[in-house]
C-alpha cells in the first residue's frame, strides 16, 4: 500500500488511522469545547466541508473514508456498519469526547450507524439529505435524481465533486451498491441521541416525505428545511446549515 496524501485540504492537521487494510485520513481543525465529526457522501471527501468547518464553532475532524478523497482503497469497499466501526476506533484512538456527528448523503447512513453502534462517541447527530430513499432503493433510480439534482447547481461544486469521484477509484460501483443496498431505516428507531434532520428544498435525491418520515422515526429528532438547496445541503452555502445547527444544539 503507497503511503497515503496527507496534504491538508481544511487547514488544520491531518493523520492516517488504519486497522487492517482499511485507512482513514482525518484532518483536526479549530478548538473549544465542541466537537464535530464530518462524514461526507459518496464519491466524495472531506474536502467538500472547507466552508462548513469554517463555521463550526469548537474542534471539527472531518474524515475520508477508506476508498474516497486521499484515502487509499481497502482490500474490499467496506460496509456501512464496517465504516462506523473504524470511526469509532479513531475517535477512541485520539481520546476524543463525544461528537456531534454531521453526516451527508452516504454519510449519514455510516452516522446513524455510529449512533446505534456505539452511543457513548456520539453526543448528537445531524442527518443532511439523508440517504437512501426506501421507496427508491434502485441504482438507476438514485443516478437520475442524482442527474437532476446536479443540473441545477453551482458548477463550481460539480467540479469538485467530479474530482472527487475521480478520486473514488475502480470500485466506485461496488460503492454505489453498498450505499443502496443499506437500510438505514432499520437503525432510525435505534439512535438515542438528539437528532437534527436537515433537506434542502429542491432536493431530488431525497424527497420531503422519505426526509419527514426519517426525522418521525427517529425518537429525539427535528426536521428542518433549508431553502434554494438541493442535495448538496450545505456544500454551496454552508451558512444556513451552520446556523441551524448551531441553533440546534444549543438546545440539547
Amino acid at each position: 500500500m503507497s503511503e497515503p496524501d496527507l496534504t491538508p485540504a481544511l487547514g488544520g492537521t491531518v493523520t492516517a488511522f488504519t486497522v487492517g487494510s482499511a485507512t482513514l485520513i482525518a484532518e483536526r481543525v479549530g478548538s473549544g469545547s465542541e466537537v464535530f465529526l464530518l462524514l461526507h457522501g459518496l464519491g466524495m471527501g472531506r474536502s467538500v466541508f472547507v466552508e462548513l468547518a469554517r463555521r463550526l464553532d469548537g474542534i471539527v475532524v472531518a474524515v475520508d473514508l477508506p476508498g474516497f478523497g486521499a484515502a487509499p482503497e481497502p482490500d474490499v469497499p467496506l460496509t456501512m456498519p464496517e465504516h462506523a466501526d473504524l470511526v469509532a476506533a479513531h475517535l477512541a484512538a485520539e481520546g476524543l469526547p463525544a461528537v456531534t456527528v454531521v453526516g451527508h448523503s452516504m454519510g449519514s447512513q455510516v452516522a446513524a450507524e455510529l449512533a446505534v453502534r456505539h452511543p457513548d462517541r456520539v453526543r448528537a447527530v445531524v442527518l443532511a439529505a439523508p440517504t437512501v430513499d426506501a421507496g427508491a432503493r434502485r441504482v438507476a433510480r438514485q443516478a437520475l435524481r442524482f442527474l437532476h439534482d446536479t443540473a441545477s447547481i453551482d458548477p463550481r461544486v460539480v467540479l469538485r465533486g467530479v474530482r472527487e469521484y475521480l478520486r473514488a477509484g475502480p470500485q466506485l460501483v461496488r460503492k454505489i451498491r453498498a450505499t443502496v443496498a443499506h437500510r438505514p431505516e432499520d437503525l432510525y428507531p435505534r439512535i438515542a441521541a438528539p437528532t437534527l434532520v436537515l433537506r434542502g428544498s429542491r432536493d431530488p435525491v431525497c424527497p420531503a416525505v422519505w426526509t419527514r418520515a426519517v426525522a418521525e422515526a427517529i425518537p429525539r429528532a427535528e426536521f428542518a428545511e433549508i431553502p434554494g438547496c438541493g442535495h448538496e445541503t450545505m456544500i454551496r452555502d454552508a451558512d444556513p446549515a451552520a446556523a441551524r445547527i448551531a441553533d440546534f444544539l444549543s438546545r440539547t
